[in-house]
């Protein structure tokens, strides 16, 4: 949107908010307060407030006269307002929790300015604010732990709306909607037919939930039609932060970026462009796998594509200003998403599949994208072990979740957390299969010849050491031993 359609757009929005009567729950008008402590506690309030009226966002507006609505400017402006010696924006975002993407946005409504901060509804939890949630009661300000009735109801609104029925986009023409989905891939992926008619190609769309008809009879896109099908993620601005970032770097650090590829594509409508992307850029590298010599991608396919199908499903989407990125490094490949994971890291392997976002997965699953069973990491290590690269890595940095694979070492070349964290997760595989591990599985899994076994004995070792396995029996013999996770 150029600035003088977005000036255009935003004082449409300020011109509808002061016929409001009077202030709402999710309004409040301001004509210069720019106390920043305030501030932070009204996007705290407001937020909540917000998810409570079932409103997508709230507004705090400075240029507008309390009583009377009339709009009288102001001198407020959010781009130099600080805080000590700290940008305003920035140590409001660094103090609520979670951070919310909210947005500042200065608007010339006749011959004066207007400041509309656009706040976001609370998703998953009360939005807090240096530690403390705040709701509106009326057109007042309050701690939400004061008003416990309204504690317990925004909680039931965080219980029966989930991410996927929120609304991306309202009150649009068929047209309209249908020009911001990538709807023939929609019915290509479930391998329907494309129905004849605006009308009936938005009723089958509805029928799952990807827009709905509204009381007017126009058309709301919601957040699961908007972020499976969205021909461009960023004119939604509610999910525009949600594409997918792929990033090559020069080296094994970040100082130097070689190439960044955004996937501004619907998760669904993108998923198969993504992988043949990845798997096209990627190097590739001659291996022996089984008496098998033959080029293959630096990274198996089969795993790229498990591991950034299960970053999509599984992010939170109530972590804003971040999305899924993948990063791909000279001696490794990174796949984060936001949030942390509803079941530890070192359980990925065994445990059945729990999503957060349980509609978008399932029709992920309907479309042939992520697994049904939860067998995806299964097949992520077996690829590993099959082209004998390093076992790849779980980690929960800065709540997030990334999955790390690496590019082939020689056994001579991997520490002791590399094997330990490999003889871990071969354990895992082998005890899923109900074959536990023995030292003559870790060889195969290594590539150590036989006459070597004393190499595998010590892996093994250095293992229990580190409490990552156990004797499947512990009265067993040495010859027989067999070896399990430290959980089984």
């Amino acid at each position: 949107m150029n600035s003088e359609r977005a000036n255009e757009y935003f004082a449409g929005l300020v011109a509808e908010l002061c016929k409001l009567p009077e202030e709402t729950e999710w309004v409040e008008f301001k004509e210069n307060n720019a106390n920043p402590e305030e501030i932070g506690e009204y996007i705290s309030a407001l937020s909540n407030s917000a998810a409570l009226c079932g409103k997508m966002h709230a507004y705090l507006v400075w240029g507008i006269a309390d009583r009377t609505h009339e709009v009288v400017g102001t001198s407020f402006r959010a781009e130099s307002a600080r805080k000590g010696n700290e940008d305003m924006q920035s140590w409001l975002l660094r103090l609520l929790v979670p951070r919310i993407d909210f947005r500042f946005q200065q608007v010339s409504v006749g011959s004066e300015v207007v400041v509309l901060l656009e706040i976001p509804r609370a998703t998953s939890k009360p939005v807090q604010f240096q530690g403390a949630e705040y709701i509106r009661v009326g057109s007042y300000k309050k701690k939400l732990r004061d008003y416990p009735e309204k504690e317990r109801a925004l909680w039931r609104v965080f219980d029966r709306v989930p991410f996927e029925e929120m609304k991306a986009a309202e009150n649009l023409g068929g047209g309209e909607a249908l020009a911001l989905l990538d709807y023939p891939a929609y019915f290509d992926l479930l391998g329907l037919p494309l129905p004849n008619g605006a009308g009936k190609i938005l009723q089958r769309l509805a029928e799952d939930r990807m827009v709905l008809s509204n009381p007017a009879g126009r058309w709301d896109i919601t957040n699961l039609g908007g972020i499976l099908f969205a021909r461009n993620l960023e004119q939604f601005r509610g999910l525009a932060r949600k594409e997918v970032r792929v990033i090559f770097y020069e080296g094994a650090g970040r100082l130097r970026t070689v190439r960044e590829q955004p996937g501004r594509k619907g998760y669904a409508a993108g998923f198969e462009g993504l992988v043949d992307f990845l798997n096209a850029s990627l190097p590739r590298n001659e291996v022996i796998g089984r008496a098998l010599r033959k080029e293959v991608p630096m990274y198996p396919e089969v795993a790229v594509r498990e591991l950034v199908a299960n970053a999509l499903i599984h992010q939170d989407f109530s972590v804003t200003g971040s999305g899924p990125m993948i990063e791909v490094f000279f001696d490794r490949m990174e796949i984060t998403n936001p949030g942390l994971p509803l079941v530890g890291t070192e359980r990925f392997l065994d445990t059945p599949p729990r999503s957060r976002n349980e509609v978008l997965a399932s029709f992920m699953r309907r479309v042939g994208v992520c697994e049904e069973r939860g067998s995806g990491v299964d097949k992520v290590v077996f690829q590993t072990e099959f082209f004998q690269l390093p076992a790849p890595s779980f980690e929960t940095p800065e709540g997030c979740t990334r999955a790390v694979l690496f590019a082939h070492k020689d056994l001579r070349e991997m520490d002791r957390a590399d094997r330990a964290r490999a003889c871990y997760l071969h354990a895992c595989l082998r005890l899923v299969q109900r074959d536990p591990m023995t030292n003559s599985s870790l060889r195969e899994r290594f590539g150590i010849e036989e006459r070597n076994a004393a190499t595998a004995s010590r892996i093994i070792r250095d293992s229990m050491e580190d409490s990552l396995i156990k004797p499947y029996d512990p009265g067993q013999g040495k010859k027989y031993a067999k070896y399990v996770p430290f959980w089984a």
